[in-house]
């Protein structure tokens, strides 16, 4: 299947950490957030990649033009460093469809300036570009295969720090509880859709607002619980836990190195 990366967002509350390159570029260990998220999906053998721009475009289309492979390759150094053999090369299998999508569009405009690229696939991938998960996209994606639905989603536990307050009639604080140990669950991406989607998906419109509405309303959207690894990068705090994770070992999203 095709996988549509949404890659045009400002990321503004990464901006402390740079203001020079966007969110998807921000590095996780030696590699950007989205070379390790499209190496996830080239693990599960999705390697032709539509990459929506906007902020940052040309940082990005350069990341790639000027790809230095012995970063993250094996390779032979000899004649004094004047020979390099690779032994492979991580990405020699992937297709990159870049396409600039606006600079201020929403999601539901980035995909459906995409449309067009997506002609002939029944299915299709997509998720934001600042996430990274454990999530089993073979399972995931042959479940959704089996029932005729348009669209489907994963939903992970609420990633907060900040309790939940709750009252009775008279403002007395009755409980407190953090957000991560509630029942509240967020929409993680991941999603999979079907051409239908875009008989939903109206001029302008945000994805997740009016189409998930419409859909819902006719039960065509799936939302799959996944309380394995998920993270998003969106503060300099979760790049600094993702970079925590590689310097103790694999990160959890790093599937194509298990044994």
């Amino acid at each position: 299947m095709k996988v549509v990366l949404f890659c045009g967002g400002m990321g503004t509350r990464l901006r402390d950490y740079s203001d020079s390159i966007p969110k998807p570029l921000v590095e996780v260990g030696s590699r950007p957030i989205l070379w390790h998220l499209m190496k996830y999906y080239a693990h599960y053998g999705h390697t032709d990649f539509i990459l929506c721009l906007g902020y940052g475009a040309a940082a990005i289309k350069n990341f790639f033009l000027k790809y230095e492979p012995t970063v993250s390759s094996d390779f032979v150094l000899t004649e004094g460093g004047r020979k390099i053999e690779l032994l492979h090369n991580d990405i020699e299998d992937w297709t990159i469809t870049f396409v600039e999508t606006g600079l201020h569009s929403n999601i539901g405009e980035r995909l459906g300036a995409v449309r067009k690229h997506l002609a002939g696939e029944e299915m299709f991938l997509a998720n934001y570009a600042d996430g990274l998960s454990d999530l089993d996209l073979a399972s995931y994606v042959d479940s959704f295969k089996k029932r005729n639905k348009t669209a489907q989603f994963v939903t992970v536990p609420a990633p907060s720090s900040f309790h939940l307050v709750h009252t009775d009639a008279e403002q007395h604080a009755t409980n407190l509880e953090l957000v991560t140990s509630s029942s509240l669950r967020v929409n993680g991406g991941f999603f999979v859709f079907r051409q239908e989607v875009f008989n939903y998906l109206m001029p302008g419109e945000e994805l997740v607002n009016e189409p998930f509405a419409r859909m819902m309303a006719k039960k065509q959207l799936l939302a799959i619980a996944h309380d394995g690894f998920w993270r998003s990068m969106d503060t300099f705090k979760d790049k600094m836990q993702l970079d925590d994770l590689l310097t103790h070992g694999r990160g959890p999203w790093q599937v194509w190195q298990r044994g």
